[in-house]
């Protein structure tokens, strides 16, 4: 709580909770009781005592770029804003790593000491805990959910042969296993091919039905699955490459092909086995690796590419399978898992420390830590061992400013113009004191210079009724 409150610059602290809702199943149905709840009641029961409200514990901030930043779960958990391209989207990411860095500088002031907390970009605690890093695609709800589960989950399993951000050992219901290294964070705790559930029984494919847009006409795909990189190639390749895959799905190109027997053991054979390399078994008996997997995918979206963001993506997906199969250590600048396994390997033969000694998991979290002076990570990037896609510079001012286009920057200034008026706030939704609500579309359609003049309006007006004449237009 203290840490989120710790980030300065302006932001708007009530999340609307009301408007959302995590029990609709994207399958039809909504559940009555999520496992997550006895998490939350427990957390609350804990809080009262504490003498905290819902509100207070959650210490909620939608900030000036449009992002949200708040307490999850006992950790910090930052979301970027909207984003139309992968540009956006790895900008918006890192600059959120800044914020959690300025926040913890921050709180490291309040509390007398440089260096005395710890902050880390990863997906586990080594003691049974995971917390994901999420994925959202925004879909036409005219797709069949079961259409997109079919066509992505293979693509899911294997793409964590580029998208793994490393892990020493083993986690299970059996405990922790601190020897051998696997490709992903996540893989130990994937349960599930499908599920509602985010934080115990762990799907593939997360079946949530909260599109934060217009219900009738999308569906927001969230995807629970993924690491949290370090690196921003990964953090491209990610978005970029799942994006091409649904719209193989959505443009009614995608022909259902290869599908793993068991999706779930074979995303942890993938990870566990040695750099991913070994045969996995499919529904039709047949054996395939996981390069051949993606093999098969790549050829699949060769004919949606629908902008040069598209076809740096294939030029990246077919040389990293190039550089795969010659050696994997040709991956080395571009994907965690190799990168720290390279660190670990070198560690181990200059002191001399034998393989499942623990310290390697002081080691591997180390390469997640969010402090520059301390991160394993962060050398590389800063002598070009590891490929770095974004400006300082544009890190610096994406931290306060939002996107250009879309609803998150007519988000900023409906936040600024009517802040002491506004009871609550969420993606899509505005809530004012005095009764009024406004729901704000995609406004996907609009140029740059469109967006900034609506905001320049919107600056202008007087009160909330007005705002419900100017966003008239674009409101369905």
């Amino acid at each position: 709580m203290d840490l989120v409150k710790a980030y300065r610059p302006p932001s708007f602290g009530a999340w609307a909770y009301e408007a959302e809702d995590p029990r609709a199943d994207a399958r039809g149905f909504r559940v009555d009781r999520l496992a997550q709840d006895e998490e939350e009641e427990a957390f609350s029961r804990s809080d009262r005592q504490r003498n905290f409200s819902f509100r207070e514990s959650k210490s909620d901030r939608i900030l000036q770029n449009g992002a949200r930043f708040y307490n999850d779960h006992t950790h910090p958990e930052y979301s970027t804003p909207e984003c139309q391209s992968i540009r956006d989207l790895v900008l918006y990411d890192r600059a959120g790593t800044r914020i959690v860095q300025s926040a913890k500088e921050s709180r490291e002031r309040e509390i007398g000491g440089s260096g005395s907390l710890g902050i880390y970009r990863n997906n586990t605690d080594f003691h049974g805990h995971s917390y994901g890093c999420h994925e959202n695609y925004l879909l036409p709800r005219s797709i069949p959910f079961d259409r997109i589960v079919e066509g992505l989950t293979p693509f899911l399993v294997s793409r964590t042969l580029f998208l793994g951000a490393g892990k020493v050992g083993q986690e299970g219901e059996d405990g922790m296993r601190t020897g051998g290294f696997q490709l992903s964070q996540r893989a130990d705790f994937m349960e599930e091919r499908i599920g509602v559930d985010t934080m115990h029984r762990r799907p593939i494919v997360n079946s949530r039905d909260e599109p934060h847009a217009a219900k009738g006409r999308f569906r927001r795909l969230h995807l629970i699955c993924g690491d949290a990189n370090m690196c921003e190639w990964q953090t491209a390749m990610k978005i970029g490459m799942t994006r091409l895959v649904l719209s193989s799905i959505v443009n009614g190109t995608y022909a259902r092909k290869s599908l793993f027997a068991d999706p779930v053991r074979a995303f942890r054979q993938i990870s566990r086995s040695e750099d991913g390399r070994g045969n996995l078994l499919l529904e039709d008996g047949r054996l395939m690796t996981a390069d051949e997997m993606l093999e098969e995918y790549r050829s699949l979206v060769d004919d949606q590419a629908s902008n040069e963001e598209d076809r740096w993506i294939l030029s990246e997906w077919d040389k990293a399978l190039r550089d795969y199969r010659k050696d994997p250590l040709l991956l080395s600048d571009r994907v965690d898992w190799v990168a720290k396994k390279n660190l670990l390997r070198w560690f181990s033969e200059e002191e001399g420390i034998p393989p499942g000694d623990p310290c390697f998991q002081s080691l591997d979290l180390a390469y997640h830590d969010l402090d520059e002076e301390l991160g394993m990570f962060w050398p590389l990037e800063m002598d070009g061992s590891m490929v770095r896609l974004t400006d300082p510079e544009d890190v610096d001012a994406a931290t306060v400013h939002p996107p250009e286009l879309g609803r998150p920057p007519i988000r900023a200034a409906v936040l600024d113009r009517f802040r002491d008026q506004i009871q609550d706030a969420g993606w899509e939704r505005v809530a004012f004191v005095d009764g009024t609500s406004v729901d704000l579309p995609l406004f996907s359609s609009l140029r740059a210079e469109e967006v900034r003049d609506l905001c320049s309006r919107i600056g202008k007006l007087e009160g909330p009724s007005d705002l419900l004449s100017a966003l008239s237009e674009w409101i369905e």
